[in-house]
């Protein structure tokens, strides 16, 4: 195992545990060092800090453990074990609920590892080259976790990866195949479309917001804004509304929130799917036609770079919502871009409600389920962010 040693006084970070080495912090560098490959990381004096995979960019190193130690079948298997063990006990794995995030990276001490359970099939992606090339270790020790019962292994990872790393990953199954795409969340059934869907599929990370916006659903006319598979509109037509509307700019995400929607209420002619541009419909339409408003937009800002536009968005589509909803009415409203601090998404919404002249009150405040935990030596791994306020 090759080595990296750090200037001096930079270990401090790696002390307090945090698990990312950057690139500045290097002093010594193997010249025949790999991306990818597993390293030891050193003190100046020579103390072993940890192992960690090492790769091109500003993050150098990301940690696997805080000792010097062979990171093969045996390590992975160990740590999906431990985070088996961890979504029972959030009492996450039942017969009326297969999908979680089994690994959320550094929340469950796998950086630059991602996988979401959907039934027998596990969906893993990897965004680093160390886990690209533990793909294979990590899937069968996915398929050997003791009671598991997962068959299938898809692996997507051809847009997360670093593209300077020329590591050309193709989505496929590492094991088993294609068998069914419908997963339980909650009693609830969807269409999950890792193939070529978002991220793994589907947003697991707002199975509690969804379920808490549930409880506000009854009679209530909702509008779920950004929807793309309709997890929000599921939920709030069993919620009891008395309309859902859901709106997306993508015809595919309109029809797979369709389907969804089919899947658990057919027949029911309570919903309709709008393929429009978000900000259009937030304009066009009309005051006082919805109680309830959902706005989960994608990543406006998904590096620091765009901070400033994006808060022009948060600010935009929130003082929209503000002038529409009804009196009484609920705005659950999300930001899930990792630049984007509490402080500033609140400052934005805080802005929008001042705009909008409204009575403003914070019922909730919400972040991702507990299946994607956040290293408390980690807080960059929160990075889903809600409010659930009512609006006189």
């Amino acid at each position: 195992m090759k080595t990296i040693t750090l200037k001096r006084g930079k270990e401090d970070s790696l002390l307090r545990f945090h698990p990312w080495v950057f690139s500045g912090a290097i002093a010594i560098l193997p010249e025949d060092i790999e991306e990818g490959e597993t390293v030891e990381v050193c003190a100046s004096d020579g103390t072993t800090l940890g192992t960690g995979h090492y790769e091109i960019g500003s993050i150098a190193v990301r940690m696997l453990s805080w000792d010097s130690r062979e990171i093969g079948t045996g390590f992975y298997a160990a740590r999906l074990a431990s985070a088996w063990q961890l979504r029972e006990r959030l009492g996450l794995i039942r017969k009326d609920n297969s999908t979680f995030r089994l690994v959320h990276g550094e929340g469950d001490f796998l950086p630059g590892c991602v996988v979401d359970v959907y039934g027998n099939t596990a969906v893993l992606q990897a965004h680093s080259p160390g886990m690209h090339y533990a793909r294979h270790d990590i899937a069968k020790a996915l398929t050997e976790l003791p009671d598991a019962g997962i068959k299938n292994v898809y692996y997507k990872s051809e847009t997360t990866l670093p593209y300077k790393a020329r590591l050309d990953p193709v989505n496929d199954y590492i094991i088993g195949g294609f068998e069914t795409n419908i997963a339980v969340e909650n009693g609830l059934k969807f269409n999950i479309d890792w193939l070529k869907g978002q991220k793994t599929g589907f947003f697991v990370d707002q199975r509690d917001n969804r379920a808490l916006i549930e409880q506000f659903s009854r009679e209530a006319r909702v509008l779920n804004m950004f929807c793309y598979t309709g997890g929000f509109s599921v939920y709030a037509m069993r919620g009891g509304a008395s309309l859902v509307h859901s709106v997306d700019s993508s015809a595919k995400a309109v029809a797979l929130t369709e389907a969804n929607i089919d899947l658990n209420f057919p027949g029911d002619t309570r919903h309709t799917a709008f393929a429009q541009d978000a900000f259009k419909y937030l304009t066009d339409m009309p005051e006082n036609a919805y109680d309830l408003i959902i706005l989960d937009p994608p990543a406006f800002a998904k590096h620091r770079s765009a901070i400033k536009n994006a808060m022009v968005g948060y600010r935009r589509i929130n003082a929209a919502a503000f002038r529409k909803i009804a009196p009484g009415g609920i705005l659950a409203t999300f930001s899930c871009s990792q630049a984007i601090s509490k402080e500033q998404f609140r400052l934005a919404v805080f802005t929008a409600a001042a705009q909008s002249g409204r009575k403003v009150r914070i019922l909730h405040q919400v972040t991702q389920g507990a299946d994607h935990p956040v290293s408390i030596y980690h807080p960059e791994g929160e990075y889903l962010k809600g409010l659930i306020l009512h609006v006189e």
